[in-house]
Order: C-alpha cells, then sequence, then structure tokens
C-alpha cells in the first residue's frame, strides 16, 4: 500500500476519516471493541457488565452496527436457551494498532 498523508479532498470525495468515525464514533462503540479486543469472543451479558451505564438496548444496537460493518461477528448457538457470543472480524481485529496509538496517546496527555 501506498504512504498515506493527510489531506483534504474535494466535496465531492467521500472522506475516509468520517466513514471511519461514522462507524466507530457513536458512543459506547469504541468500549465495546475495546472489550472485544482485549477479551476476544465475549457473550452480550458479559458486555453488559462490563460496560457501566450502557443500556441492553443501546449495547443490541451498537453490536447490530458494528455486525453490519463487518466488524463484529455474531454466533448464535442453538441452545435452549440460546447462547449468543460476539468476536471481532479480521476487519475488526485491525483496530487494535489503532487502539495502541490512542493509548500511547492518551497516557501523555495523563502525565
Amino acid at each position: 500500500m501506498s504512504e498515506i498523508k493527510l489531506e483534504r479532498g474535494s466535496s465531492s470525495e467521500i472522506c475516509p476519516i468520517e466513514v471511519a468515525i461514522d462507524i466507530i464514533g457513536s458512543k459506547w462503540t469504541f468500549l465495546i471493541l475495546r472489550d472485544l479486543l482485549i477479551d476476544g469472543t465475549v457473550r452480550f451479558g458479559d458486555l453488559l457488565r462490563s460496560l457501566e451505564g450502557i443500556s441492553p438496548k443501546t449495547l443490541s444496537v451498537r453490536l447490530r452496527e458494528l455486525e453490519k460493518a463487518k466488524i463484529v461477528h455474531r454466533i448464535v448457538y442453538p441452545e435452549i436457551p440460546p447462547r449468543v457470543e460476539y468476536k471481532l472480524t479480521e476487519k475488526g481485529k485491525e483496530l487494535e494498532k489503532v487502539f495502541i496509538e490512542l493509548k500511547r496517546w492518551g497516557i501523555t496527555i495523563m502525565e
């Protein structure tokens, strides 16, 4: 891949940064992704407990958005009661580099 530089495109071009923020910039989405990056495969209830303050409806909506964007894969097991797990796709796993850089930057602003 060629070197990528920050630059403004024309108003008729779609901005890749805007596309990325539209997908992962919603409230709670970053923390959901963080937990999936750390824990791997996670059940809905585990995410709900981990993300203090998120409602089940919001978590469900965010997971559906991430699934639609092919960042999260939803696995339903044919059991009673039903068991559903979530894990990152390869595209989702690529976000780890971004999260590490954000953490690195976050550490510097906390000093």
